[in-house]
Order: structure tokens, then sequence, then C-alpha cells
């Protein structure tokens, strides 16, 4: 707070001295490093302003990820798509050695074969197409004669192995429910935002969501992420941060763009972009608060328990916030500012502050300019020469009064 009051009084005292009006940031800027203005929120970043190089980056991004999800598709989780699986610990076993069991038992490849986990907790997971019971009795004997996982007595036991199976038409049901879930979430956001703020801030709000949505997807579809329902859990939990960083950048915005018309300081665009720098440190420590717990999940959960479920709940959280927290301050609050500026209120107003600048600036020139020329006209012009002493002209004497005589002797 002492900061931008020191910076509004230097500021005022440049503008009472020149008669130009002068931004806050650009008086402060060369004393202020890069930490500085980042934790004070000046308005040193120009977001806004170069909101034409975000939309391509932003556009680019979206074209990646709707493309892969148009040529590569999603890897749908069992519980999805259908299937059976089969896990046991893994010991000192290899995927290959595990495929080749596999194909010999059923006569085909699995659909996949990963390690999850470390150390002692670590276990093999076999993914595979629908196997009736026969099929996955052979599959789990014949893993057993092979590898003799231990059971957790330290022997080898046949309950090592277990095994789990998902029909299409149970997969198609989740599915059905995933995505009502999801759209009934964005109806009620949407809801929630339009009714909270007027149409262009809802605008921007509800097509920044749309690109979480869209970047995420495209993310998972791109690296080949196992889409299951903790995964569309941990979206709607994204989705719902993104809103609440999104909230929080036009909450600042409303503040201070409130009456913008009835002032000539700053024009529409400068009062958001002043606005995404006053809540750029608290995007980012928002986002930091919120990644570590996500990472500590992956390496607890995953690394070390070797918890699946876990390790989908948190990789779309942590491709989200990353994502999300983009959206707010590069892509929401430029897609505001670019729909409000089609509005004549904002045109106008823009037009007469650009007015009074351009104003302001030529009376600075004009007396920068004459300033300059003052010691030239002194020079110039002569100093004025003293007057001579003049003769003090007769009097007339009065009418009827005697004449004076010359006091001198007569002449005879």
């Amino acid at each position: 707070m002492a900061a931008e009051a020191g910076e509004a009084l230097n500021s005022a005292e440049i503008t009472e001295t020149t008669g130009t009006e002068v931004d806050d940031t650009a008086t402060q800027l060369p004393h202020h490093n890069f930490l500085s203005r980042l934790y004070t929120g000046t308005g040193a970043f120009e977001v806004v302003g170069r909101r034409r190089l975000w939309y391509a980056v932003s556009g680019a991004i979206v074209a990646i990820a709707l493309a892969s999800i148009v040529f590569r598709g999603f890897t749908f989780g069992i519980d999805f798509a259908g299937g059976t699986k089969v896990s046991m610990p893994r010991g000192d076993i290899q995927t290959s050695q595990v495929t080749e069991v596999y194909h010999d038992t059923i006569g085909s490849d699995p659909e996949s074969v990963v390690i999850v986990g470390n150390g002692a907790s670590a276990t093999v997971q076999i993914r595979s197409k629908p196997l009736d019971n026969d099929q996955t009795a052979k599959l789990r004997n014949a893993l057993f004669d092979k590898f003799q996982p231990k059971g957790a007595d330290g022997k080898p036991s046949k309950q090592a192995i277990s095994d789990s199976a998902v029909s299409e038409t149970w997969g198609g049901q989740i599915t059905k429910k995933a995505v009502i879930a999801l759209v009934v979430f964005l109806v009620l956001v949407a809801i929630y935002i339009t009714a909270r703020y007027e149409r262009y801030m809802a605008i921007s709000a509800l097509v920044a969501m749309f690109f979480d949505v869209a970047v995420t997807a495209g993310i998972y579809s791109l690296v080949g992420f196992e889409v299951t329902p903790a995964t569309v859990i941990g979206l709607m939990t994204i989705l719902g941060f993104s809103i609440y960083d999104t909230v929080i950048v036009f909450d600042k915005v409303e503040e201070n763009t409130h009456g913008f018309q009835h002032t000539a300081r700053r024009t529409f665009a400068e009062h958001a972009n002043l606005a995404v720098n006053q809540t750029f440190m608290r995007s980012i420590n928002t986002s930091l608060i919120s990644v570590l717990p996500v990472v500590a999940l992956l390496v607890v959960a995953v690394w070390l328990l070797g918890v699946g479920t876990l390790k989908d709940l948190a990789l779309v959280q942590l491709v989200g916030i990353i994502v999300g927290t983009y959206s707010s301050i590069f892509f929401a609050t430029p897609l505001l500012v670019s729909l409000r500026e089609r509005t004549e209120l904002v045109r106008a107003h823009t037009r007469r502050v650009m007015r009074r600048r351009s104003g302001a600036s030529e009376k600075a020139s004009e007396s920068a300019e004459s300033a300059e020329d003052e010691p030239d006209r002194q020079d110039t012009v002569a100093a004025p020469s003293k007057p001579a002493p003049s003769k003090p002209a007769p009097s007339k004497p009065a009418p009827g009064a005697r004449p004076v005589r010359p006091t001198g002797k007569r002449k005879r």
C-alpha cells in the first residue's frame, strides 16, 4: 500500500508540474526490480496490451489439443471400455516376460502390461480384452506357475494374483453417467457466472472454462494418459479451481473499472491490465499451494504405494491447475477487454483518454520549446539606452500678471 501511495503521489506531482498525465508505473518502473513489480502489482507487466500474442499462443494450444483428440483419441480405462485386469506382486518380474506368458496362454497379446508403484509395493497390472472365467483361471494358473508370486506371509500363493472384469455394457453406463455429471456441472457453473457478472464477463469466463476442458483433454490424448472415472472427477475439480481463479481476477477488474467512463486517467484496457497485475501474485501463489499436495499425492500414492486411482486423480489435477492458471491470466481477461472494446461506451472513452493525453503532450512540448527559446530571445533583444536629460520648458505667465524684469543692471 505504501508503494502504491508513493507512486500515486509522484504521478500527481509530475502531472501538476508538466500538465501531462503520467502513468503510475512509468515513474517507478526504473527503480523496481522484477520481484518488486511482481509483488506490488504496479501494472508493469503488459498482458492485455499484448493480447494478440496470447490469442495466437492459446489458439495454437487448442489446435494441437483438438488435432490430438481427433486423430489419436483417448486411452479409456477398463471402467469405460470394459475388459479384464489381472494384478500380482512384481518381485523380479519383467513386463516382457508377462506378455510372453499371456500370449502363450490366451493366444493374443494383452492391451497393456505396466508396473505400478516402487519397491516392495510394486505390482504388475495386465489389461486385456474381456476374458471368460475359464480363460481368466487359465491365465492365473500360468502366471503362478511361471513367477510363483508371494503372498502377505512371504510364501508363494495363488491368492496374490487378483483379477477384475468389467463388461462393455457396464462401461457404457459409466461413460454415460460421467458425461451427464460433466454437463450438469458446466450448466450450473454457467448459471452462476451469468447471474454473478455482466454479459461480457460471463461470456469470457465460460469460454475460458471450455478452453481448460479442451486443452486438458488434448493433453490426455497427446500423452496417452488413461481416462478413468477418477479422471472425470478430477476434471470437475480443476474446472472449479479455474473458475475460482477467473472470478478473483474479474472481481478486481470490476473494482478497477467501476465508473471508468467518468474519468480520463486510464482506458478500460489499462484498468483491466492493472487488475491482472494486482492479482498476478495471488494467482501464482494459489496455484503453487494447490500443486504441492498434488505432487505429494503423485509421489506417495503412485511411486511409493502404487494406487492407480489416486494416480488418475492427481494427474488430471496437476494438468488442470497449470492450464487453469494460464487461462485466467492470459486468456479470460484479454478476451473480456476485446469484447468490451466493441461497445460504443468503451470506444468513446478510449478516444477521450487518447485526446486528453495528446493535448497534454502537445502543451508539454510547447512549454519545453518556449523554455528553450527564451535565452535566445533575451540575447537578440537590445537593452534600451538612457534618455538624455531634457531642459525644462519655460513657463507661460498667468493672465494679468506683470512680467518679471531681469535682476541685472540696466545698461546705460
